[in-house]
């Protein structure tokens, strides 16, 4: 019997160490020992359980919904280092017999880096003979309670099996929500937005928490990538900024451009959206938001935070944790989540929403 002693995390590439960092330090947290596997440039880690105990329950503890840094989470066995190229199918299947998982459905992946990219014709190739044989030997079934096989391919003779299970996944390949760049956008940066309202918003709640008529203020506004989003969904915007703002975007009369500082603007009445992408300290950020928060001049934000070269992980402890104690200490009730976006860069993005 296989022993699912590993978790398997798709992040960022470059941002192996501070993925390594939170789990670390949050499995310490449940009382969980283990040691992370990475190495930089790689796009993912492992996480090797002490004393090889099963990680179901802390894959379970380890909800991806608050981990920063993770695009994906997977309870995965221990990689198959050294497949034979004439029969790459015959250690996967005795794995999978080996384990005695079951599944709904079966995904093959690799990290998102460019040498990775030329495995895809071999993952294609090989798509339909795995669920042939998985299906003749009883692993891939029609009811399997949502699980689904993730086949994570590294090289074309290394591959790494691992489980997810509904509500604890990422439902997009590799963790990764595809936009498509809108040619009328101001900036690239528009995607950033976009794909934090994909993520933060559930779909079935667009209708009423991202509409039309709605009053959002977008700070450090200029040219107008996060601004072009919010009139996109109807809304009317304060555009703070002394730079300029694209005209196209002045042209639809749902955006009032001040050339003020976003740290210190106020807005003339509650808005129901604050945006933020503005390029400073993240702790001066944090301080900007929590005045906005307490005094409830918003009742729900976006924003991102500039991280440092060195102990990123560190620095947003420190910023939620700043964020999380000012709230409660004002008696402001919110839900707060994290995530380094796939837009996004050296940065995190935040969600903020108040829940009275």
């Amino acid at each position: 019997m296989c022993i699912p002693n590993q978790l398997l995390f798709y992040c960022r590439s470059g941002f192996e160490e501070d993925l390594s960092a939170e789990i670390t330090d949050r499995a310490a947290s449940f009382g969980y020992r283990g040691y992370p596997v990475a190495q930089k440039g790689n796009g993912f880690i492992r996480f090797v359980l002490s004393d090889e105990m099963p990680g179901n329950e802390l894959h379970r503890a380890l909800a991806l919904d608050i981990l920063v840094f993770a695009r994906q989470s997977l309870l995965a066995l221990a990689p198959l280092d050294v497949l034979p190229r004439d029969n790459r199918l015959a250690p996967i299947i005795e794995q999978v017999v080996a384990s005695g998982w079951s599944f709904e459905s079966l995904w093959q992946e690799t990290p998102d880096t460019n040498d990775a990219k030329a495995l895809a014709g071999l993952l294609k190739a090989l798509q339909r003979p795995l669920e042939s044989q998985l299906r003749r030997r009883g692993a891939l079934r029609r009811k399997a309670g949502g699980r689904r096989l993730h086949l994570f391919w590294t090289q074309g003779d290394h591959v790494q099996l691992g489980m997810s299970f509904p509500g604890n996944r990422s439902e997009y390949p590799g963790g990764v929500k595809r936009l498509r760049f809108p040619h009328d956008a101001p900036s690239r940066s528009t995607l950033k937005l976009e794909e934090a309202w994909h993520i933060f918003v559930p779909k079935d709640q667009w209708s009423t928490r991202i509409c039309q008529g709605m009053q959002a203020a977008d700070l450090g506004a200029a040219p107008g990538g996060w601004t072009y989003q919010l009139v996109r969904q109807g809304m009317f915007v304060f555009a703070i900024d002394n730079g300029p703002m694209d005209k196209t975007l002045m042209a639809t009369g749902q955006v009032e451009h001040l050339r003020e500082d976003g740290f210190s603007w106020q807005p003339p009445q509650t808005l129901q959206w604050l945006v933020c992408d503005i390029v400073d300290k993240p702790i001066r950020v944090i301080e900007m938001i929590e005045r906005w928060l307490v005094r409830r001049w918003c009742r729900e934000a976006i924003f991102n935070l500039k991280l440092p070269m060195k102990q990123r992980w560190k620095e947003v402890c420190r910023c939620m944790t700043r964020l999380e104690e000012s709230l409660k200490q004002a008696g402001v009730r919110a839900q707060i989540r994290c995530k380094q976006l796939y837009h996004d860069r050296e940065e995190v993005t935040v969600h903020v929403r108040l829940l009275d």
